[in-house]
């Protein structure tokens, strides 16, 4: 019997596991392995705080973000005082599983499968990797970090099978040497219609290779397509290719993520993506430890409405940025013109102080009165057309 089995070993379950063990519970962690998330890996520095990320892990340190808009233009951005580390998701999330171990987490590789439950007692079915067999794991509680398309979430929570998403695909390939067009330290942020109608591609250093990709939630996009114009336009299309993966991501946090039962959701499977950026490695994890904490809660009282305390804690700290991040991909991506004037916007000294120091700190910066007046009256003039598209 265990206190809580973690259905996916992603930065959301791992995570989950981990602080489980670590305060004293019977935990398991069932994850499918091998399976590499498509991801531009970049972290900022209070998730690198938070969860004691070491050094090593960090495969760059970006000290420069470009915007590039539909003609071409280029914003580059200084990341004042610190750096965005970047991490490879194939080594990143194999080192967050092998944490939760060494904290004590019973490690099963294997598929889930189903959930039953017989005269009071909830089972977990999986699938051995090795032996092909269905095993049981009986447990009082089950977190379910199974990703986007979660199975856990369709068949648990109500609202699972309708969050929206888009579909991320990238190549990893050997990174070039720096030259004009490439730079080592620097994240390259491509919003055009032409790669993706939508969102936006990217161009992500790893220290000896590059993440290259984009995301959309239209379908009919040929992704693949997109990402090798992207490579091209970036003078890539020569580097040697190392793998491609593609994925759902979800860009709306789910309005419930517990069953009122014995089920509690986490990572993509609740929808923790950041509208706008798409950034969801810290929000993984940080989902991941609040349905922890809502777990312990519940195993020390047995009520079930305490299950509700992992989104609200989380809420309570982000509700506000992930408000502001979908206002601004509503009023931004939707066409060309509207992307061009995001990237004028982006010349703006306050813009690219608060935005910088929101993403790195995970909050919203409400000290600086007059910069949000100056901004909220270019947001206005560029969205109502008051001032040309490439107006700064």
């Amino acid at each position: 019997m265990f206190d809580v089995v973690v259905i996916g070993g992603g930065p959301a379950g791992a995570t989950a596991a981990e602080d489980l063990a670590r305060s004293g519970k019977k935990v398991a962690i069932i994850d499918r392995e091998g399976r590499v998330k498509p991801c531009g890996g970049a972290i900022p520095p209070r998730l690198i705080e938070d969860f004691l990320i070491p050094d090593e892990q960090l495969v760059a340190k970006v000290t420069t973000a470009r915007m590039i808009s539909p003609t071409g233009r280029q914003v580059d951005i200084p990341i004042e005082n610190g750096f965005v580390g970047m991490v490879d998701r194939k080594d990143f999330d194999p080192f967050l599983r092998q944490r939760a171990r060494q904290a004590g987490a019973h490690s099963i590789t294997g598929t889930y499968l189903r959930i039953e439950r017989d005269l009071g007692q909830t089972n977990v079915i999986y699938r051995d990797k090795t032996t092909g067999e269905e095993r049981i794991l009986p447990t009082r509680l089950i977190i379910g970090a199974d990703g986007a398309r979660s199975k856990v979430a369709k068949s648990e929570v109500p609202g699972g099978d309708k969050i929206p998403y888009v579909i991320a695909y990238h190549e990893i390939i050997e990174a070039p040497t720096a030259s004009a067009s490439y730079d080592p330290l620097r994240c390259d942020v491509i919003y055009d219609g032409t790669i993706s109608p939508d969102f936006y591609g990217w161009v992500f250093p790893h220290g000896k290779s590059t993440s290259v990709g984009m995301g959309t939630g239209i379908e009919g996009i040929d992704l693949k397509k997109a990402t090798a114009d992207l490579r091209t336009a970036s003078g890539l299309n020569e580097c040697k290719t190392i793998r491609r993966e593609g994925a759902p991501i979800p860009l709306k946090p789910m309005d419930r993520w517990d069953n009122g039962r014995d089920v509690i959701l986490a990572g993509d499977a609740a929808g923790v993506v950041a509208p706008s950026s798409g950034e969801g490695i810290y929000y993984a994890m940080l989902s991941g430890r609040v349905a922890a904490t809502a777990a312990c809660t519940f195993l020390a009282s047995g009520r079930v409405k305490d299950f509700l305390l992992a989104r609200k804690l989380f809420m309570r700290e982000h509700k506000s940025v992930f408000k502001v991040l979908g206002a601004m991909q509503n009023a931004y991506y939707r066409d060309d013109d509207r992307r061009e004037r995001f990237v004028s916007l982006c010349h703006d000294v306050d813009v690219q102080k608060l935005t910088f120091e929101a993403y790195m700190n995970k909050r919203l910066i409400k000290a600086r009165p007059m910069a949000h007046l100056k901004i909220g009256l270019k947001n206005l003039a560029h969205l109502t057309r008051l001032v040309s598209a490439n107006h700064i």
